[in-house]
Protein backbone atom coordinates (compact mmCIF):
# COMPACT_ATOMS: atom_id res chain seq x y z
CA UNK A 1 0.00 0.00 0.00
CA UNK A 2 2.89 2.33 0.84
CA UNK A 3 4.29 1.80 -2.65
CA UNK A 4 0.91 2.80 -4.06
CA UNK A 5 1.11 6.13 -2.24
CA UNK A 6 4.67 6.61 -3.53
CA UNK A 7 3.47 6.10 -7.09
CA UNK A 8 0.77 8.72 -6.62
CA UNK A 9 3.24 11.21 -5.16
CA UNK A 10 5.67 10.47 -7.99
CA UNK A 11 2.98 11.07 -10.57
CA UNK A 12 2.11 14.34 -8.86
CA UNK A 13 5.75 15.46 -8.98
CA UNK A 14 5.89 14.69 -12.68
CA UNK A 15 2.75 16.72 -13.25
CA UNK A 16 4.28 19.66 -11.35
CA UNK A 17 6.99 20.02 -13.96
CA UNK A 18 4.44 20.35 -16.74
CA UNK A 19 1.41 22.01 -15.22
CA UNK A 20 1.33 23.85 -11.91
CA UNK A 21 -2.39 24.43 -12.21
CA UNK A 22 -3.00 20.72 -12.64
CA UNK A 23 -1.22 19.88 -9.39
CA UNK A 24 -3.04 22.59 -7.46
CA UNK A 25 -6.33 21.37 -8.90
CA UNK A 26 -5.60 17.72 -8.09
CA UNK A 27 -4.57 18.36 -4.49
CA UNK A 28 -8.05 17.68 -3.13
CA UNK A 29 -8.32 14.60 -5.31
CA UNK A 30 -5.03 13.35 -3.89
CA UNK A 31 -6.30 13.77 -0.33
CA UNK A 32 -9.53 11.96 -1.16
CA UNK A 33 -7.67 9.03 -2.70
CA UNK A 34 -5.26 8.92 0.21
CA UNK A 35 -8.13 8.87 2.73
CA UNK A 36 -9.81 6.05 0.83
CA UNK A 37 -6.62 4.02 0.85
CA UNK A 38 -6.26 4.54 4.59
CA UNK A 39 -9.80 3.32 5.18
CA UNK A 40 -9.27 0.23 3.07
CA UNK A 41 -5.73 -0.70 3.97
CA UNK A 42 -4.84 -4.23 4.99
CA UNK A 43 -4.86 -4.43 8.82
CA UNK A 44 -2.08 -7.01 8.59
CA UNK A 45 0.08 -4.72 6.46
CA UNK A 46 -0.75 -1.14 7.49
CA UNK A 47 0.80 1.92 5.90
CA UNK A 48 4.01 3.18 7.52
CA UNK A 49 3.00 6.28 9.48
CA UNK A 50 6.28 8.13 9.01
CA UNK A 51 6.34 7.52 5.26
CA UNK A 52 2.72 8.62 4.94
CA UNK A 53 3.38 11.84 6.89
CA UNK A 54 6.48 12.69 4.82
CA UNK A 55 4.65 12.18 1.53
CA UNK A 56 1.72 14.29 2.68
CA UNK A 57 3.99 17.11 3.83
CA UNK A 58 5.97 17.01 0.57
CA UNK A 59 2.87 17.22 -1.56
CA UNK A 60 1.47 20.06 0.55
CA UNK A 61 4.82 21.85 0.18
CA UNK A 62 4.66 21.54 -3.61
CA UNK A 63 1.16 22.97 -3.69
CA UNK A 64 2.15 25.88 -1.44
CA UNK A 65 5.14 26.68 -3.66
CA UNK A 66 2.94 26.68 -6.74
CA UNK A 67 0.55 29.14 -5.12
CA UNK A 68 3.49 31.33 -4.07
CA UNK A 69 4.82 31.33 -7.65
CA UNK A 70 1.41 32.32 -8.97
CA UNK A 71 1.27 35.24 -6.54
CA UNK A 72 4.78 36.36 -7.48
CA UNK A 73 3.90 36.23 -11.19
CA UNK A 74 0.85 38.36 -10.46
CA UNK A 75 2.92 40.88 -8.50
CA UNK A 76 5.54 41.11 -11.26
CA UNK A 77 2.85 41.58 -13.92
CA UNK A 78 1.20 44.37 -11.95
CA UNK A 79 4.57 45.99 -11.26
CA UNK A 80 5.52 45.96 -14.95
CA UNK A 81 2.14 47.38 -15.93
CA UNK A 82 2.57 50.19 -13.39
CA UNK A 83 6.11 50.95 -14.62
CA UNK A 84 4.90 50.99 -18.23
CA UNK A 85 2.11 53.43 -17.40
CA UNK A 86 4.55 55.67 -15.52
CA UNK A 87 7.10 55.59 -18.35
CA UNK A 88 4.48 56.47 -20.97
CA UNK A 89 3.61 59.62 -19.04
CA UNK A 90 7.21 60.82 -19.50
CA UNK A 91 6.76 61.40 -23.26
CA UNK A 92 7.17 65.09 -24.06
CA UNK A 93 8.75 65.86 -20.69
CA UNK A 94 12.34 66.74 -19.85
CA UNK A 95 14.25 64.19 -17.80
CA UNK A 96 17.64 64.12 -16.16
CA UNK A 97 19.15 60.65 -15.82
CA UNK A 98 22.40 59.10 -14.68
CA UNK A 99 24.61 58.26 -17.63
CA UNK A 100 27.46 59.27 -19.89
CA UNK A 101 25.69 59.35 -23.26
CA UNK A 102 23.66 62.18 -24.72
CA UNK A 103 22.61 63.44 -28.14
CA UNK A 104 24.36 66.07 -30.25
CA UNK A 105 21.72 67.98 -32.18
CA UNK A 106 22.24 71.20 -34.18
CA UNK A 107 25.69 71.65 -32.66
CA UNK A 108 24.46 71.35 -29.08
CA UNK A 109 25.07 68.68 -26.46
CA UNK A 110 25.34 68.92 -22.70
CA UNK A 111 26.00 66.88 -19.61
CA UNK A 112 25.67 67.58 -15.91
CA UNK A 113 28.90 66.90 -14.02
CA UNK A 114 28.99 66.46 -10.26
CA UNK A 115 32.49 65.98 -8.81
CA UNK A 116 32.86 64.66 -5.28
CA UNK A 117 34.97 67.76 -4.52
CA UNK A 118 36.68 70.54 -6.42
CA UNK A 119 39.11 69.39 -9.10
CA UNK A 120 42.05 71.56 -10.15
CA UNK A 121 42.67 69.41 -13.22
CA UNK A 122 40.05 67.64 -15.30
CA UNK A 123 40.43 66.03 -18.71
CA UNK A 124 37.11 65.68 -20.51
CA UNK A 125 37.03 63.16 -23.35
CA UNK A 126 34.13 62.88 -25.78
CA UNK A 127 33.70 59.79 -27.97
CA UNK A 128 31.31 58.94 -30.78
CA UNK A 129 28.98 55.92 -30.89
CA UNK A 130 31.83 53.75 -32.24
CA UNK A 131 34.08 54.61 -29.31
CA UNK A 132 36.35 56.92 -31.31
CA UNK A 133 37.62 59.97 -29.41
CA UNK A 134 36.44 63.10 -31.24
CA UNK A 135 37.22 65.85 -28.73
CA UNK A 136 39.13 66.52 -25.52
CA UNK A 137 39.24 69.48 -23.19
CA UNK A 138 41.26 70.35 -20.11
CA UNK A 139 39.42 72.36 -17.47
CA UNK A 140 38.77 72.74 -13.76
CA UNK A 141 35.64 71.70 -11.87
CA UNK A 142 34.10 73.39 -8.88
CA UNK A 143 32.48 71.33 -6.15
CA UNK A 144 28.82 70.56 -6.78
CA UNK A 145 26.61 70.05 -9.81
CA UNK A 146 27.47 72.00 -12.98
CA UNK A 147 26.66 71.88 -16.67
CA UNK A 148 29.19 71.09 -19.40
CA UNK A 149 28.18 72.14 -22.91
CA UNK A 150 29.79 70.91 -26.12
CA UNK A 151 29.36 72.74 -29.41
CA UNK A 152 29.98 69.64 -31.49
CA UNK A 153 33.43 70.68 -32.67
CA UNK A 154 36.05 67.93 -32.66
CA UNK A 155 39.75 68.25 -31.89
CA UNK A 156 40.33 68.82 -35.61
CA UNK A 157 38.04 71.85 -35.56
CA UNK A 158 35.42 70.15 -37.70
CA UNK A 159 31.81 69.97 -36.55
CA UNK A 160 30.74 66.43 -35.80
CA UNK A 161 27.52 64.98 -37.22
CA UNK A 162 24.44 64.70 -35.05
CA UNK A 163 24.19 61.49 -33.03
CA UNK A 164 24.97 59.91 -29.69
CA UNK A 165 28.18 60.84 -27.88
CA UNK A 166 29.67 59.72 -24.58
CA UNK A 167 31.67 61.71 -22.05
CA UNK A 168 34.49 60.58 -19.77
CA UNK A 169 35.96 62.74 -17.02
CA UNK A 170 39.37 62.15 -15.38
CA UNK A 171 39.81 64.61 -12.52
CA UNK A 172 42.44 65.35 -9.86
CA UNK A 173 42.31 67.61 -6.81
CA UNK A 174 45.03 69.94 -5.55
CA UNK A 175 46.88 67.06 -3.87
CA UNK A 176 46.90 64.97 -7.03
CA UNK A 177 44.28 62.56 -5.73
CA UNK A 178 41.62 61.21 -8.10
CA UNK A 179 38.22 62.89 -7.88
CA UNK A 180 35.13 60.85 -8.71
CA UNK A 181 32.76 62.66 -11.09
CA UNK A 182 29.15 61.61 -11.56
CA UNK A 183 27.67 62.31 -14.99
CA UNK A 184 24.06 62.73 -16.02
CA UNK A 185 22.19 63.76 -19.15
CA UNK A 186 19.13 65.91 -19.77
CA UNK A 187 16.71 65.86 -22.68
CA UNK A 188 13.13 65.55 -23.84
CA UNK A 189 11.60 62.09 -24.02
CA UNK A 190 10.32 61.36 -27.53
CA UNK A 191 9.22 57.74 -27.12
CA UNK A 192 9.22 54.78 -24.74
CA UNK A 193 10.22 51.17 -25.47
CA UNK A 194 8.18 48.76 -23.33
CA UNK A 195 9.37 45.50 -24.92
CA UNK A 196 12.05 44.69 -22.33
CA UNK A 197 12.00 43.92 -18.63
CA UNK A 198 12.36 47.65 -17.88
CA UNK A 199 10.99 50.61 -19.88
CA UNK A 200 13.60 52.47 -21.96
CA UNK A 201 13.17 56.18 -22.66
CA UNK A 202 14.33 57.62 -25.97
CA UNK A 203 15.91 61.06 -25.61
CA UNK A 204 16.96 62.00 -29.10
CA UNK A 205 19.03 59.01 -30.21
CA UNK A 206 20.09 58.21 -26.63
CA UNK A 207 18.39 55.40 -24.69
CA UNK A 208 17.84 55.77 -20.95
CA UNK A 209 16.58 53.14 -18.53
CA UNK A 210 13.62 54.34 -16.48
CA UNK A 211 15.45 53.43 -13.26
CA UNK A 212 18.26 55.91 -14.06
CA UNK A 213 15.92 58.94 -14.17
CA UNK A 214 16.44 61.23 -11.18
CA UNK A 215 14.61 64.38 -12.21
CA UNK A 216 11.48 65.11 -14.27
CA UNK A 217 10.18 68.44 -15.51
CA UNK A 218 7.67 69.79 -18.01
CA UNK A 219 9.17 70.46 -21.44
CA UNK A 220 10.87 73.84 -21.54
CA UNK A 221 10.91 74.17 -17.75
Amino acid sequence: MASGISNIAGAASSTASTSSKAIAGNFQQFLTLLTTQLKNQNPLDPMDTNQFTQQLVQFAGVEQQLKTNDRLDSILTNSKASASATASSFIGKTVTADGTKTTLSDGKASWTLTPARAATKALITISDSDGNVVATKSTTLAAGSQSFAWDGRGSSGLTQKDGTYAIKVDALDATGSTVAVDTSVTGTVTSVDLSGSEPVLAVGTAKLLLSTVKNLAAAGA
